[in-house]
């Protein structure tokens, strides 16, 4: 198994990927983007924040990135994250993995807090959450409309890092150090 940064080439199989989550309430979208949305929105988050993907024998397996979690400046040092698995690889503890290894890379970069915010019902992503130990912080209630029902958000938030006094910028993820990144990857 091969955990490293998305590229463009792999915008094909995680749409792939993605397009399995549409009819889905885990996704609030309603149409699959695309494939020139889809990597401008990767190509987006890749300035700044991390966009993995797991593979195993040239097979994309699932993919995991951060993103703002809003646009105001003091935001800056909190992230969203996203994660979608191809159905062969849910249930087998891959999720966590490349939860885990996202959340160290932004670690890394200076992010302190992150969040994961749950369409509920979603018992494996809430699951996921509180394993990786993320409080619950709040329910946004019927916070989106999709599949014929109101959907409840669940705000899940875990600190990664110490909360210091006049923090430094978060780094992009470009810029740290490639043997911080390789340790990242080989510990996978």
């Amino acid at each position: 198994m091969t955990l490293r940064f998305a590229a463009l080439e792999d915008v094909p199989a995680l749409l792939a990927i993605y397009e399995r989550y549409i009819s889905t309430t885990i996704t609030f979208e309603y149409v699959l983007p695309s494939r020139e949305e889809f990597a401008r929105r990767m190509r987006d988050v890749s300035q700044v924040y991390p966009y993995l993907v797991l593979e195993e024998g040239g097979s994309v397996l699932g993919y995991a990135y951060a993103h703002p979690i809003a646009q105001r400046a003091a935001y800056g040092w909190g992230a969203e994250l996203s994660i979608y698995l191809h159905p062969g690889a849910a249930g087998k503890g891959l999720g966590r993995r490349l939860y885990q290894a996202l959340i160290d890379l932004l670690r890394l970069q200076g992010v302190r807090t992150v969040y994961g915010l749950v369409a509920s019902p979603n018992s494996a992503s809430e699951n996921l959450h509180t394993s990786l130990g993320f409080h619950l912080m709040g329910v946004q209630q019927k916070a989106g409309y999709k599949n014929g029902r109101w959907i409840d958000l669940l705000w899940f938030d875990k600190a990664i890092a110490p909360y210091a006094p006049e923090p430094a910028p978060v780094v992009p993820v470009q810029a740290l150090p490639s043997a911080q990144v390789q340790a990242v990857f080989i510990d996978f």
